[in-house]
């Protein structure tokens, strides 16, 4: 059925994202909130909210309880999971769907295959996607793993088959460091993620992360393109980019089609990400993950393809085909995404939560700015310290970069500290120009780089 109503079951910068998605379709938005967001620019923004529990997000943004006691007061017929807190969780999904509501995003029984990392990777092979040497599915004891590591050789990942976001890996490159850290990684996995298992993979070394955007209608299965997610701190992603910079056209073909492949393995329904590990000396590419919802970069691939990914999921979930063909899909440009947190980079990126008492947000055409902020808006300290993001689109990545630049100086966000000197940083930097960077790049250069607010435009380009 078509959708009418949708409750959004998140908050922030993606909460503002649906709300406006939503009502650009002629659809009713009820933000759902918390107590600390009661205020916040997306309930606001919204035709409709509603309280789900108090600040913390056990109580609140994770209460599949509330929220589905919420979405029923509120008499809506779908259910926006945004990304993060239940967006992919198998059970919110399915009880969304005994409720009888619709859930955004693919069944309960894709989350739940697809997030199993290894389950996940057994579905790649089926599909003829490249994956990285590793174990086939959760290695059974020490002796399997042991065993497995020595036909494959070090370095390896000990990786959580339930993890996700970067969490539950451990890179290990020696037997007696391997047989330490195996059983500490099981007890972590379970306490974490409620499942110890885990699995093995050999690590790619000097690799670069590069995904790309599918969309599905449970029948046909379309990419579009890629996007470069190397520029990384702690494995969470700082700096991304459409496309990925350096693809010849027939590595870009085989990866796009790829995922397509997956997609279709699994009547994929909605929008979501098949991530890659790229080397870029040989030009394999090998199997990460599926993300199984919309991704905090969506909006790059929206600038360089011209689709509202957000309101095609709506759509989707709501019974529509596929409106796009992938034929009718093409790259226009470049266009670059940096996420603006409310972290002091000259402090070990501390936290920095307060009230914002200036905002300035740069005009220029090309330039973007996905956020939740307003002038005397107080930042909570509860919640992910993602503020909003950036995003340029230009005819070229040298151009893009110096379109970043350029909406960087003149973005002003008072009262708070916040990442922007590291972008700055960033656009400036020569090895960041040209390319030359991968994974493990980001956190060496800041430990040899430390932003200190004296630190000059000069030296950050060092």
């Amino acid at each position: 059925m078509a959708i009418r109503s949708l409750l959004i079951a998140n908050r922030g910068e993606i909460a503002v994202r649906i709300v406006r998605a939503a009502q650009s379709l002629g659809i009713r938005a009820v933000q759902a909130h918390s107590a600390a967001d009661a205020e916040s620019l997306a309930v606001r923004m919204a035709d409709d909210s509603v309280l789900i529990g108090p600040p913390p997000a056990a109580k609140s943004y994770l209460n599949i309880e509330a929220i589905i006691a919420a979405a029923k007061e509120k008499g809506v017929d779908a259910i926006h999971p945004g990304y993060g807190f239940l967006a992919e969780n198998a059970d919110f999904a399915q009880a969304v769907v005994d409720a009888g509501m619709i859930f955004v995003g693919p069944d309960a029984a894709a989350i739940r295959l697809l997030g199993d990392k290894v389950a996940a990777r057994k579905v790649a092979k089926e599909a003829g996607v490249p994956t990285v040497p590793g174990s086939d599915g959760r290695v059974a004891d020490m002796d399997e793993a042991r065993a497995l590591v020595e036909e494959i050789g070090f370095p390896v990942m000990i990786k959580a088959a339930a993890g996700g976001g970067g969490r539950g890996i451990r890179i290990v490159d020696s037997f007696a460091e391997f047989e330490k850290q195996f059983p500490q990684a099981a007890s972590e996995a379970a306490a974490a993620f409620g499942d110890g298992g885990l699995y093995i993979e050999k690590v790619i070394t000097k690799a670069r992360h590069v995904e790309v955007q599918i969309l599905g209608d449970g029948t046909d299965v379309i990419h579009c393109f890629e996007r470069e997610c190397s520029l990384q701190r702690r494995r969470q992603k700082v700096w991304e980019e459409a496309p990925a910079f350096g693809l010849s056209p027939d590595i870009r073909e085989k990866l796009t089609a790829s995922a397509v492949a997956l997609g279709k393995q699994v009547g994929y329904k909605g929008a979501g990400t098949v991530e890659y590990l790229y080397d870029g000396d040989t030009h394999d590419f090998y199997f990460i993950e599926v993300n199984t919802r919309i991704q905090v970069e969506h909006p790059v691939t929206e600038m360089i393809t011209g689709i509202d990914l957000v309101a095609e999921m709506i759509q989707i979930a709501g019974g529509a085909p596929l409106s796009i063909r992938q034929e009718d899909v093409a790259i226009h440009g470049h266009a670059i995404e940096c996420r603006i947190n409310a972290e002091d980079p000259a402090a070990n990126f501390m936290p920095n939560p307060g009230t914002v008492d200036r905002l300035v947000v740069p005009a220029a055409e090309g330039t973007r700015f996905d956020t939740m902020l307003y002038e005397g808006y107080t930042v909570p300290p509860f919640y992910d310290s993602l503020l909003g993001k950036m995003i340029v689109h230009a005819p070229d990545r040298a151009s893009a970069i110096a379109r970043m630049g350029e909406a960087l100086s003149k973005l002003e966000i008072g009262g708070i500290k916040t990442t922007v000197p590291l972008h700055a940083a960033l656009a400036q930097n020569a090895d960041v120009r040209a390319g030359r960077f991968d994974t493990k790049w980001l956190e060496p250069w800041l430990a040899g780089n430390p932003l200190r607010p004296e630190t000059t435009k000069a030296e950050h380009a060092l």
